[in-house]
């Protein structure tokens, strides 16, 4: 999925100065962001008062819509680099088209991962016909700068691992979880887990102290270590956790983000992570005049061009507590 706004802002994220060292109960309010001409969606990540957790460095979350009359999710061949793009659904389709030749239908609880590295594009739509409802959320990781400049690929993961306990099922999309560990390919230690819970159900979720989490609420009414966490919200946790207590007063589903602290600063703007706003610039460029990212073949429609490139330069980096 991609960041449709015209307004994009260079942002500097990840370096430890962001990461909170101790456990706490930060929560998020979304910001609504319209994405084509009948979706919105519920931007988590970036955020005012949170830039990453781990190497997650963007979170949306959209529905659930009901688009049985409305054409659904229409998102252009858009150019990505320097992240991981993670597709992730509790209901409906995205059919996916990458400038690698990959095509593929993607259904709930399914993982699609797109590694962009160096450079790709990419188009998601609603397939015609498709399912009454959408609801899902879109999420991009970081690369290290090790491993940023790799080929671009993308993997389709129908058959994930799964932890149980009395009344919950927990999928591991990407890392690991409790000894169960997902085939997606990861460049940091990180964790993505899909939560169902069912109603009345009291647990306690093992986590690793040495990193930082936070929980998406996707559905349902779900208290997270205390907090009430209500749909399209999140609750950052910090850091020093070894458990995670919930309490679901009906059923839910949450999505589990974690991982190491990522020590690298980076530079995001609109669909590019990069480590200097040159970098970018030169991206934008090549986007638009270049074939730098490929093709994608077979999408009904012309490509997505991008914003201008903010004027001012990048001097600070600014820390969030």
């Amino acid at each position: 999925m991609s960041n449709l706004e015209r307004q994009a802002s260079l942002t500097v994220c990840g370096g430890r100065g962001f990461v909170v060292a101790e456990p706490v109960r930060e929560l998020l309010s979304p910001r609504h962001v319209r994405l084509g001409e009948s979706t919105e969606v519920r931007r988590l990540l970036p955020n005012l008062g949170r830039r990453m957790v781990g190497a997650w460095v963007f979170v949306d979350h959209y529905g659930p819509d009901d688009i049985a009359d409305e054409p659904g999710m229409q998102v252009p061949p858009h150019p990505h680099m320097g992240l991981q793009t993670v597709s992730w659904l509790h209901e409906g389709e995205v059919l996916h088209r990458d400038s690698t030749g990959s095509l593929q239908t993607i259904r709930p609880r399914e993982l699609g991962l797109m590694t962009s590295g160096r450079a790709i594009s990419h188009s998601e739509e609603s397939p015609r016909p498709h399912a009454r409802h959408l609801h899902g959320a879109q999420l991009w990781v970081a690369l290290p700068d090790t491993h940023r400049h790799v080929e671009p690929h993308f993997q389709h993961h129908a058959d994930l691992p799964r932890v149980t306990a009395p009344g919950l099922t927990a999928t591991v999309l990407l890392g690991s979880l409790d000894g169960a560990t997902s085939p997606g390919t990861t460049y940091t230690p990180l964790v993505g887990a899909d939560l169902a819970l069912t109603a009345g159900t009291e647990t306690r979720l093992p986590l690793d102290p040495d990193f930082e989490y936070a929980v998406l609420s996707m559905s349902g009414e779900t208290d997270v270590d205390g907090v009430p966490v209500l749909p399209g919200s999140m609750l950052y946790l910090g850091c020093g956790r070894t458990a995670l207590p919930l309490r679901a007063a009906s059923d839910a589903g949450l999505m589990l983000l974690g991982g190491e602290p990522f020590a690298e600063e980076i530079v995001m703007w609109w669909n590019f992570v990069g480590r200097t706003d040159e970098e970018i610039r030169k991206a934008r460029e090549d986007w638009m005049t270049s074939d730098r990212f490929g093709e994608v073949k077979g999408y009904d429609g012309g490509r997505l061009n991008a914003p201008e490139v903010p004027a001012n330069r990048l001097k600070a980096r600014g820390r969030v507590r």
